[in-house]
């Protein structure tokens, strides 16, 4: 077990005490509210983890704090992007099932949807159900992706599988093939 140095814990705290509220303040000018505290809790443990690196002047501590913010604001971006990106590619996906639908306009309905209950899905739904549907993998290959057991897998898959349905009806379910989604063997 590694012991703190009680000099650079105390500089830590001190650093902390001093420009959380400046920190916080800074966030959410950049992002919604709810998501400022996530980003200054992710500036602070850069900043913990490079303490070493920080500048001792204080006008250049607060340049070096913010800059450690910006990055954060900038990782959480991108991952909001992919996040959209999937969301987009899901409202043009077809299965290569049978795509039969009455007018091309419920076809684009259903589509949106999908892409919408997609959106509500958390992150590790959305990666479970990615890796069965997009990438075709089976059960244990996904597993091995997640670094999980197959059963463990087929189980999130399951739990997937539910959370999409709450948010689709059976008709949408049915057009877009995930109403007997099953991951392969």
């Amino acid at each position: 077990m590694r012991t703190l140095k009680p000099d650079r814990e105390q500089r830590f705290r001190s650093l902390f005490a001093d420009t959380y509220p400046e920190m916080l303040r800074f966030a959410q000018r950049r992002v919604h509210p709810s998501h400022a505290e996530d980003v200054a809790a992710d500036a602070f443990l850069v900043a913990w983890r490079r303490l070493e690196e920080a500048p001792s002047r204080g006008d250049d501590l607060w340049a070096w704090l913010f800059g450690i913010a910006r990055n954060c604001l900038l990782n959480t971006r991108r991952g909001l992007g992919r996040q959209d990106a999937l969301a987009v590619r899901i409202a043009g996906y077809t299965t290569p099932l049978d795509f039969t639908v009455t007018s091309e306009e419920d076809g684009t309905a259903q589509r949106l949807d999908l892409a919408a209950a997609w959106g509500r899905l958390s992150d590790g739904e959305q990666e479970t159900l990615a890796l069965t549907v997009f990438e075709q993998l089976t059960s244990s290959q996904a597993a091995m992706v997640l670094g999980i057991g197959a059963a463990t897998y087929r189980l999130r898959l399951l739990r997937a599988r539910r959370a999409l349905r709450r948010h689709l009806d059976n008709d949408t379910l049915a057009v877009v093939g995930l109403d007997t989604l099953e991951s392969p063997s």
